[in-house]
This record gives structure tokens, sequence and C-alpha cells, in this order.
């Protein structure tokens, strides 16, 4: 299992900065090594991506996501990897966004890879390239105001995490990867779907 973490501070306000984060179709403009992202649905994605040269197809789940704060998600097959995205107000129009991602290398070339840093460094180079991508537009390309609850809510508000059988899992999972039991916390109400353009200026907080 390897772990890679990265912050950069984004000269935007954070409603931008998550706003931009959640239109994940855009990510091919920043993100190399993306070839594309399908939204299938609000919680469910469809990647294209290529690694130390090898081509890789997989869905990715949200598993926890709350507007201003986090985006979570988890790989649904192979390769594993799972990751959360948080973003922190540090004045007005500053944003430091902060990138924790776990994976697991599969076969010789990936794992190649990892041992020479191939993919720190791109997650690196990614999150700069974010940072540009956002400053020098000045403003989001969409965004969506959706919340998804998971483990760091359900913990937060009931003190224990607990997975989809029911059973506690300890506190702390990278990205979130486990909803509380069915009926636990209340369905998120209405919202816009996803990579829409936003409804006129977003505020400056």
């Amino acid at each position: 299992m390897s772990t890679i973490e990265h912050s950069v501070d984004v000269n935007v306000p954070i409603r931008v900065a998550y706003n931009q984060w959640t239109q994940f179709e855009s990510f091919p403009e920043f993100m190399e090594g993306v070839e594309s992202v399908k939204q299938i649905s609000d919680t469910l994605t469809e990647w294209v991506v290529e690694i130390a040269g090898v081509r890789r197809e997989f869905q990715a789940e949200i598993t926890e996501q709350h507007p201003d704060e986090r985006v979570a998600w988890r790989g649904t097959d192979s390769p594993h990897h799972a990751g959360v995205v948080t973003f922190h107000r540090i004045d007005a129009d500053t944003t430091k966004v902060t990138l924790q991602m776990e994976y697991d290398p599969e076969g010789v070339v990936e794992t190649v890879g990892d041992a020479l840093q191939i993919v720190r460094l791109r997650i690196r180079n990614d999150m700069e390239r974010f940072k540009s991508f956002i400053e020098s537009r000045g403003g989001e390309t969409g965004g969506w105001r959706g919340d998804v609850p998971g483990a760091h809510q359900y913990q937060h508000e009931h003190g224990s995490t607990y997975g989809d059988s029911g059973a506690p899992v300890p506190p702390g999972t990278v990205g979130g990867g486990h909803y509380p039991p069915s009926g636990t916390l209340p369905p998120p109400g209405p919202v816009p779907p996803r990579n829409q353009p936003p409804e006129g200026p977003s505020p400056v907080l």
C-alpha cells in the first residue's frame, strides 16, 4: 500500500476551489495521464488513465462529500485506491487544497513506477496544474453542491463508524469508504446535476 499527500494554496475563494473539483469531467485538462472521466451518476465516475505506460479503465465511487469541506472516493475494483481532498479557508481569497491518496500498484511496471515515485511526482504536478488552471480562469467551470454523508460525518455525529454490514470499523480510513447503517442519516435534498455551469458569480467569502 502506498500513501500520497500533497497540498497547494490556491488563490481563489474556497467555494470556487471546491466547485471546480466537483467537475470531474474537467480533470483531463490538468491531470497528466487522465484521458477521460465520465460522470455516470452523482456518486459514480468512470475513468480512463495511463500510469507508467499502463492504461487502466476503472470506476470510482464518491463515498463522502460535503460542500466546501471534502470529497472522498474509492475505486470499485482493482487496482485498489482511495482518497480524500479537503478544502481549508485561509482567507477570503485563498484556499488550502490537500489531497490524500492510498493505492496498491499492480504488476511489475506499476511497482517499479511506484518505487521511482513516478506517481507521487505526477500527483504533485497535477495539484500544481489545478492551482494554475483555476487561478488563470478566475472562476469555476461549474459546481455541484450536493452532500454525500459518509463515515466521517457519521463518526462526528455519533462517535463511531460502521461498515455496510453494520459492524464497527476503525475511524480514519482514507476516503471514508464506509457508509453508516441504512436509515441513520436523512438523505440529502434535491440538488442540480453535476457538470452544470454555476448560476451567477460565486460570492466572495
